[in-house]
């Protein structure tokens, strides 16, 4: 497998073996299947994944974007979208930065 352009990291709350955070509670493991979903669709060089608990909890759901390191908050289908228009555009989503 080829390194991807992009690595998408969606918090998922585990701590230990369960997802018990604030994110999950918000069903950002639910954005798993969309942003895979969006990735195809756009045709992106990206791969999404899931991840223990960020330590973000006052701004989850949370997400990732790799090589960037940039970190948003509040993430959403809504703001996932406007995350993925930023990447192919070669840019960031500003507004949902944290």
């Amino acid at each position: 497998m080829e390194k991807p352009e992009y690595h998408i990291l969606v918090c998922g709350s585990f701590r230990g073996a369960e997802a018990k955070g604030v994110c999950h509670q918000k069903s950002s493991l639910g954005l798993l299947p969309y942003i895979e979903s969006e990735i195809v669709d756009r045709g992106l060089d990206a791969m999404v994944s899931s991840t223990s608990c960020l330590k973000a909890c006052d701004h989850g759901p949370v997400l990732i974007v790799y090589p960037q390191g940039d970190w948003y908050g509040s993430v959403d289908e809504e703001v996932a979208d406007e995350i993925l228009d930023a990447l192919e555009e070669g840019g960031k989503a500003e507004a949902h930065l944290i």
